[in-house]
């Protein structure tokens, strides 16, 4: 495992799916990435970690073409989502599907009518043949019974399978997780977990999961990048991570409070911030 490794994009084989080089992005004055290198290949689950703020869902922005990247390139199965007009992106972004944070799921529709909305939307599939990929997707994620539910009749990992449902619901090549395991209870994250790891064998498509939980992703995933301050600080597969001993990921891996990730804001120091304000009195 390497701190970075631009050398990997010159040895860049035919099943890259995902290619960021060189990618550059800030909103504004503010900068968020800073020379992003990463690449996920057909067939991989790629975790993308790192603290909050880091530049982790900006990631999935620039892969979905939400944002373009002030410098560098961003590559999906060999398209350069920079150089892509407004219909070559909505051609593209139709082969990609997104589990938002939460699911966000249409309330006010059925459960078979959220995971019918994108095959109704990109389609001019008969409603027969739509039931039909509606109840195999659904199916897929164990949750065929519930599809005349709404979805505040679901608990929190239901409504997740829900989504991801949805999300592969016009059979992608790429799905985006934004944190997958946020909220979910022991059992339903664990479900969570398997099923990107099936469905992403299965279907054989790439999985790019945004993550805080370390634990649970390492279980399943291929390659891990560390994002930290806007640059990758850290990759390798799930047993180099483990075994890393640089600082920020040995902290982030085993949650500890010491470590290049401070517990205190700054701050003047607390005994002489507490001395002035005596004085004063």
């Amino acid at each position: 495992m390497t701190a970075s490794n631009n050398d990997r994009f010159d040895s860049v084989q035919d099943d890259a799916l995902v290619e960021i080089r060189d990618v550059v992005f800030g909103y504004g004055a503010r900068p968020v990435l800073q020379g992003i290198n990463l690449t996920a290949r057909r067939g991989q689950v790629v975790a993308i970690m790192g603290s909050s703020g880091c530049g982790k869902t900006t990631l999935l922005r620039l892969i979905g073409g939400q944002v373009r990247a002030t410098q560098g390139t961003v590559r999906v199965a060999g398209e350069s989502l920079g150089e892509l007009d407004a219909e070559g992106l909505y051609r593209l972004r139709r082969r990609m599907g997104m589990l938002f944070q939460f699911g966000a799921l249409f309330t006010d529709i059925t459960v078979f009518d959220n995971v019918a909305y994108p095959l109704r939307e990109h389609t001019d599939l008969a409603e027969e043949t739509i039931r039909d990929l509606v109840l195999m997707k659904l199916n897929a994620v164990g949750l065929t019974g519930a599809a005349d539910l709404m979805p505040s009749a679901l608990s929190g990992g239901m409504a997740r399978r829900v989504a991801l449902a949805r999300a592969i619901a016009l059979d992608p090549m790429l799905v985006m997780y934004d944190e997958p395991f946020a909220g979910l209870d022991p059992i339903s994250l664990g479900v969570t977990g398997n099923l990107i790891r099936r469905l992403t064998d299965t279907l054989g498509l790439t999985s790019l999961v945004v993550t805080h939980d370390v634990q649970e992703s390492l279980k399943i995933v291929d390659y891990v990048y560390f994002v930290s301050a806007g640059v990758i600080v850290a990759e390798g597969t799930a047993a180099e991570i483990l075994a890393s001993d640089l600082p920020y990921v040995h902290q982030f891996v085993h949650g500890e409070a010491d470590g290049p990730v401070p517990f205190h804001y700054q701050a003047p120091a607390y005994a002489e911030d507490l001395g002035l304000r005596s004085s004063r009195a």
